[in-house]
């Protein structure tokens, strides 16, 4: 909306982001307690942040960022792996009230004299130029998907895809707290053509709670990432990023939930009545992105984690795949304007599938029992340029076997977000 200064070393600037969905009614052979609801329903999101930040020199800035955060998800958030609104709050009782969402310092260390030009980007970094080759401190309150596995094609729920799975890989369960953020320390180094970051961060105390645990010898998320620029096509980008992560938490365990209910000590599996302290939940990503041609990309990813463990900070997925892409119509003069078209496939272990089948309940899934298919998503959007910061972006999902059931839907979703960068 308006013009910001690519020299001054402070940065100011805002964005609101409202999201409204709505489904009709859709095939239902039952429903439970975290049930996406099959009866037709709309939701309203609002998000309104404030970035700030501060160059000190050429190589260290502070960012600061507040938030907040109301409306609701469909069914709040509930009933879907692969949730349709990023921006959704998962603990509406958390309110409206701004919160602290970024405060973090960011140092470069130079190893090389030759620089590159950097796009100022408020969540990340204001810097304009950096080394080549460069070794880079973080450490602060941070969201881990702001630095690991980013897609230039797919990680912005404000101007690309809405789902949960499309912007983050399902099966990467980060560090995060209900808001989505984490205090952190991400150590980075960069080349030329490829680049290898780490970060220890806090896990939240509870599955998908809104309180941290600050003692690390018991509770901390540990992830690495490579990351390879080769040039496989002249004039053209590719981007190859692996990942790896290491959560130890107070987390249940499915096959202890199972054995319980079966043999008739808990009337119902409940995964939190058998958590332990230090039980170790990883997993590994494959993300990637290459420019077709001047205005076509294609993207994907593909992850994996151990599934015996609960799912505890993002989504309940053990298996994720997503291939997609995206067109801008620069051709039509509209530099700005852009479509994006996505497919979705999700899946969880076999004591996850059990466990739900048999009426245990996640944080976001348990439909009372359970005929299993794997979660398939298409999700398309249309983003225009209105004038200036305004963004207006029709957007629809169609959902196979929400929440992995064949019993429930399929379910269309439509969508539309109007987005303001201030």
């Amino acid at each position: 909306m308006f013009r910001h200064s690519e020299t001054a070393p402070w940065w100011i600037s805002g964005q609101i982001n409202i999201v409204f969905q709505a489904h009709p009614s859709f095939h239902a052979l039952y429903s439970g307690p975290n049930s996406l609801h099959s009866d037709g329903q709309t939701a309203l999101s609002h998000v309104v942040t404030l970035y700030t930040a501060y160059q000190f020199n050429s190589s260290t800035e502070v960012l600061f960022d507040v938030e907040s955060a109301s409306g609701h998800g469909l069914s709040d958030a509930l009933g879907l792996a692969g949730v349709t609104n990023l921006d959704a709050v998962r603990n509406p009782s958390l309110g409206i009230a701004p919160y602290l969402a970024r405060a973090a310092i960011h140092k470069v260390f130079a190893l090389s004299y030759e620089e590159q030009d950097s796009e100022r980007n408020p969540t990340t970094s204001i810097l304009t130029k950096l080394p080549v080759r460069r070794l880079e401190l973080r450490a602060g309150k941070m969201s881990l998907a702001d630095v690991f596995d980013v897609n230039a094609v797919g990680s912005d729920s404000h101007l690309q895809f809405l789902n949960w799975t499309a912007d983050n890989s399902g099966s990467y369960d980060y560090a995060a707290d209900t808001r989505g953020y984490t205090i952190a320390a991400i150590v980075e180094y960069q080349d030329r053509n490829w680049g290898l970051r780490f970060g220890e961060a806090l896990m939240p105390k509870v599955a998908n709670g809104p309180h941290l645990d600050y003692d690390i010898a018991r509770a901390r998320s540990e992830n690495v990432e490579l990351e390879v620029r080769p040039q496989i096509v002249k004039d053209r980008a590719t981007v190859l990023r692996f990942l790896s992560y290491v959560n130890h938490a107070n987390m249940g365990r499915y096959e202890g939930a199972i054995q319980a209910f079966l043999s008739g000590v808990d009337p119902q599996p409940d995964i939190t009545a058998h958590r332990q302290q230090g039980r170790i939940k990883y997993g590994f990503g494959f993300n990637f992105e290459h420019e077709i041609t001047k205005t076509l990309r294609t993207f994907g990813r593909v992850g994996w984690n151990e599934g015996q463990n609960e799912s505890f900070a993002y989504t309940e997925v053990n298996q994720s795949v997503e291939v997609g892409g995206d067109w801008r119509f620069e051709r039509w003069r509209r530099p700005w304007d852009k479509i994006g078209l996505t497919f979705m496939s999700n899946a969880i272990s076999e004591a996850h599938q059990q466990y739900l089948a048999l009426g245990g309940l996640g944080f976001l899934l348990g439909d009372g029992r359970l005929t299993y298919g794997r979660e398939n998503i298409v999700e398309g959007y249309y983003t225009a340029h209105l004038w200036r910061g305004f963004y207006l972006s029709p957007n629809a999902h169609f959902i196979v076997h929400p929440g992995y059931n064949r019993d429930r839907g399929p379910v269309l979703v439509g969508s539309l977000r109007l987005h303001l960068e201030l």
